[in-house]
């Protein structure tokens, strides 16, 4: 269900060794009328029926349906990203993260990017523009998470977070922030990936810095 972020060879269908007796080519399940199974403010579960044309299976599949996310990798002129730090009721503890949120039904990816960067952190930036977009899990998620690159940021205003959130905000050096990343204390994935697509940027415009 999902599609290729890159190239067409890096598709999982050109990825997959040549079709064998012992490894048939992969068919593709038929999708039917999804059916709700409850609706929240933040996502619709569904239970959406697939069909295996070959093997003749017909089975209901747990699917979240939830509106697309951004996170922003925000970037300032002391090469420094900026991160937030937040409770997060999923896991019952504090995140250290990127800023980001849901975007809004019809929003440009990268504009609300720059929306979520200054009401969460209070900065602003220029040369905004989309690194990537990932799906963050494609085995019962259909959303994609677009992630944002937005340089030379600088502090301009106090924050203006929703009511249930109260965000610690600090700019952190690049090479710190991937030193706690590999030492654990970053975990949010989609922050990880953020920080994938964002290194070899970072490595081209400053040079390899040996703390890293």
């Amino acid at each position: 269900m999902t599609q290729s972020l890159a190239s067409p060879s890096n598709s999982p269908r050109a990825a997959q060794a040549p079709a064998s007796p012992a490894n048939p080519p992969l068919v593709r399940w038929e999708r039917g009328e999804p059916r709700l199974l409850a609706h929240t403010r933040i996502l619709d579960l569904q239970a959406v029926p697939f069909h295996h044309p070959r093997r003749g299976t017909r089975r209901d599949f747990v699917v979240v349906d939830a509106p697309d996310w951004v996170n922003v990798l925000a970037h300032t002129t002391d090469d420094r990203l900026v991160l937030v730090n937040q409770f997060r009721f999923g896991i019952d503890a504090f995140s250290w993260e990127i800023p980001g949120g849901v975007i809004e039904a019809g929003e440009d990816p990268v504009v609300a990017g720059v929306r979520e960067l200054q009401e969460e952190t209070g900065y602003i930036g220029e040369n905004a523009r989309l690194l990537a977009s990932v799906h963050p899990n494609p085995a019962f998620m259909r959303n994609r998470c677009h992630l944002v690159l937005v340089e030379n940021c600088r502090l301009v205003a106090p924050p203006a977070w929703d009511a249930d959130e109260e965000i610690e905000v600090a700019a952190v050096p690049v090479a710190e922030v991937y030193a706690r990343a590999r030492a654990g204390g970053i975990t949010h994935s989609l922050a990880l990936d953020a920080l994938l697509f964002f290194e070899p940027l970072w490595r081209a415009g400053l040079g390899v810095r040996s703390a890293v």
